[in-house]
């Protein structure tokens, strides 16, 4: 990494830790007295959108989308592929409201764990997958129900690009239930923003949103179905751009959901 770059990617991240501590702190004392919609578009969509903005100001990485066109209008259950940090702030600017699946820890962090419990994430304690995978059941379904998005990483846990990970069943089974469909989205992210390390690579990140995936029946063979046609499409759009090899065999998932 070159001098000025290394001098950027500090800048990027004092500009970021600083925008989240303010925007928290404001969002603790104004987010109660606004609607659901009104307070995620206020603490999550306009800081995300404004993350994503300093990373391709300031750093270099910009992105481009492909596939917006199978966006429906009705929220439905999003299936991502997990290698950074970064698809986390674009996709929480792109689709409102979102609730996503968390660890419940983050929910006690002073300030910013208190603006994220107002916004209906579904916390679950990782070291019981039953109950996490009964909560998201339970709580991604009312969050559908209240016409919310719901993002789910069916990796579990961020993945470097060249690989990929198993995907866990709690989404699809999730959609299954809802009698709603998936939205597969592919990218390569972890190219430019690794999961490692502070250093970050100037490019254009590729995000790829597939075509909507609908149940074929219902039961446990209809979600085992619709997670493997969700994971080789996800597969297949990792290859086309580039961040998959053909010969990668899938590693196994850390996490439950």
């Amino acid at each position: 990494m070159s001098t000025v770059q290394a001098f950027r990617t500090v800048l990027f991240y004092f500009l970021l830790a600083s925008s989240a501590f303010v925007w928290c702190i404001i969002s603790v004392f104004v987010a109660p007295f606004l609607s659901f919609r009104a307070r995620y578009r206020f603490v999550i969509q306009n800081w995300c959108r404004c993350a994503v903005w300093l990373a391709k100001v300031l750093v270099g990485i910009n992105y481009e989308v492909k596939g917006l066109e199978n966006i429906p209008e009705q929220p439905c259950v999003i299936l991502a592929k997990h290698q950074s940090t970064w698809e986390t702030f674009f996709l929480s600017a792109l689709f409102e409201p979102l609730s996503q699946v968390l660890k419940r820890e983050l929910l006690y962090v002073p300030f910013f764990g208190w603006a994220m419990a107002m916004l209906k994430p579904i916390a679950i304690d990782r070291s019981n997958p039953k109950a996490a995978l009964k909560q998201l059941a339970k709580q991604g379904h009312e969050r559908l129900g209240q016409g919310a998005w719901v993002l789910i990483f069916p990796e579990g846990t961020r993945i470097p690009p060249g690989q990929i990970g198993k995907f866990s069943r709690g989404g699809a089974a999730l959609a299954v239930n809802a009698n709603l469909p998936v939205l597969p989205i592919a990218h390569n992210a972890g190219h430019f923003w690794p999961k490692h390390g502070w250093s970050k690579t100037p490019g254009t990140i590729q995000v790829v949103i597939g075509p909507l995936m609908h149940a074929q029946g219902e039961g446990p063979r209809a979600i085992a179905e619709l997670n493997d046609r969700a994971f080789e499409w996800v597969s297949q759009a990792q290859r086309e751009i580039g961040s998959l090899s053909a010969n990668s065999v899938p590693c196994e998932a850390t996490e439950v959901v």
